[in-house]
């Protein structure tokens, strides 16, 4: 059961942060807590296209949001690949790989599933939304009551939650206080930024009221002891320098692994992954032939404890969000390495950031003049925040050819089409200019 949040990052209780979250936090006493995940594209539909095809998001073709216009190839996706191994699978609520997420019905078969579960979201306003994750969520559990007849064939069932999207709801639950809460690095702690994290607590406690109905209902229903259950989101927090940037705070995931047979139950994993790695782990964890286009590699051997680390470096990359942005890195335990291949702008691409009390707390204090680094290096031990660039410093020079090299390496590998120059804009995508300041402009100027 893969059981997903839409930008989130890491800021949940299991991850250390005081957020309302003790349903997520019980149910990592029972799961491998992955400490070190990373998506490969801090944007919704690559994200998760990556995740679902064990590819990077210019290799599944999705290099922007499927809203936009942007698609890819549904046979490779672990649903058809689990259909295919004769598992049944169901949709149930928010997917971002096929058009519009809040979309029902034709989405679910463009993708390849054989049930859509998904209830009626007609009538919700945005912030009201999650309450529909929570019709979502009883949806699940009557699915998974009605398998009395078919316990013995295994299923795959995609339990997708809008929160802690933006917008937030408009109601804040009485015993959060905006004037105490803090907002994660690299967000600056003000009255506006409280007031605006606060909406993402409200939103992040209905998630988790929703991820404890469905886990309860798994372990009722006899099925927690036989399936495994996967946690995990897209990117990080929808807050400027974040999601839709290759810092830690925009490409840092949780993932949460649940494994029949307690493996790993209540394990922290400090070694790093990246998103691409699920498909493979689960392939052998089912005890199925992984296919021969996977760029990932099993986390089965951190589950086991036969290896401390399957993998040295993980790749992350930004296509299009609302603008063209076109950006790489490569992280290891200790480096981050960033470059932006558009030398024409290096200025923040303000559309690419959400609409918020946050941003409005940025844009009054002179984002448009904020500059982005063409290519940067970052000692992760002694910068964890990725501020101070070490390019250029003679004392890094080897670290910096180094981490130069594995970013060559991969790209060579997976032929990054990159390297060979600026993507043109297709017909039919939807892309903001690089100088637009809102994604939703209704001026047909700020449009590609």
């Amino acid at each position: 059961m893969y059981i997903h949040t839409h930008d989130s990052g890491r800021v949940l209780s299991p991850y250390g942060y005081k957020v309302p979250t003790p349903e997520m936090e019980k149910f990592a006493g029972e799961a491998a807590v992955f400490r070190n995940a990373y998506c490969a594209g801090p944007t919704c539909s690559p994200s998760r296209a990556a995740m679902l095809t064990g590819t990077y998001p210019h290799q599944t073709g999705m290099l922007g949001l499927a809203q936009r216009g942007f698609s890819m190839d549904f046979s490779r996706h672990l649903v058809q690949y689990l259909g295919r191994n004769g598992f049944d699978t169901a949709l149930c609520g928010i997917q971002h790989e096929a058009g519009w997420y809040l979309d029902r019905g034709q989405a679910a078969s463009v993708i390849g599933y054989g049930e859509d579960l998904t209830r009626d979201n007609e009538g919700y306003r945005q912030e009201e939304l999650v309450d529909w994750d929570k019709e979502n969520a009883l949806e699940v559990c009557r699915w998974l009551r009605s398998r009395d007849q078919d316990r013995e064939r295994p299923f795959f069932l995609s339990y997708g939650m809008y929160a802690t999207h933006r917008r937030f709801p408009d109601r804040r639950d009485p015993d959060i206080r905006e004037d105490l809460a803090l907002p994660p690095y690299p967000i600056p702690d003000t009255r506006e930024t409280r007031e605006d994290f606060a909406g993402y607590l409200t939103s992040v406690r209905s998630a988790d009221t929703c991820f404890g109905q469905v886990i309860r209902c798994l372990k009722a229903e006899g099925f927690w002891d036989n399936t495994i259950v996967l946690f995990t989101t897209d990117h990080g927090l929808a807050f400027p320098f974040s999601k839709c940037t290759l810092f830690d705070s925009g490409i840092g995931v949780a993932l949460m692994l649940h494994v029949p047979g307690n493996l790993a139950g209540g394990k922290v994993i400090d070694s790093l992954v990246s998103h691409v790695d699920v498909f493979p782990t689960l392939c052998d964890l089912l005890g199925l032939e992984k296919p021969d286009y996977l760029e990932g590699v099993s986390a089965v051997p951190l589950l086991s404890g036969e290896r401390n680390f399957v993998r040295d470096d993980i790749f992350a990359e930004i296509n299009f969000h609302t603008s063209y942005e076109p950006a790489r890195c490569v992280r290891t335990g200790r480096y981050k390495y960033i470059r932006y291949y558009d030398a024409s702008y290096l200025k923040i691409n303000r559309s690419n950031i959400d609409e918020s009390l946050t941003k409005d707390f940025f844009m009054d204090r002179d984002l448009d003049r904020q500059k982005k680094a063409g290519e940067a290096l970052y000692d992760l031990v002694y910068d964890p925040g990725e501020r101070r660039n070490l390019v250029g410093d003679p004392g890094y020079e080897d670290v910096l050819l180094d981490m130069r090299r594995r970013l060559e390496d991969y790209q060579e590998k997976t032929k990054d089409p990159v390297r060979s120059g600026l993507t043109e804009v297709k017909p039919g995508w939807k892309v903001n200019r690089k100088e637009c300041l809102k994604a939703s402009s209704k001026n047909p100027e700020d449009y590609v």
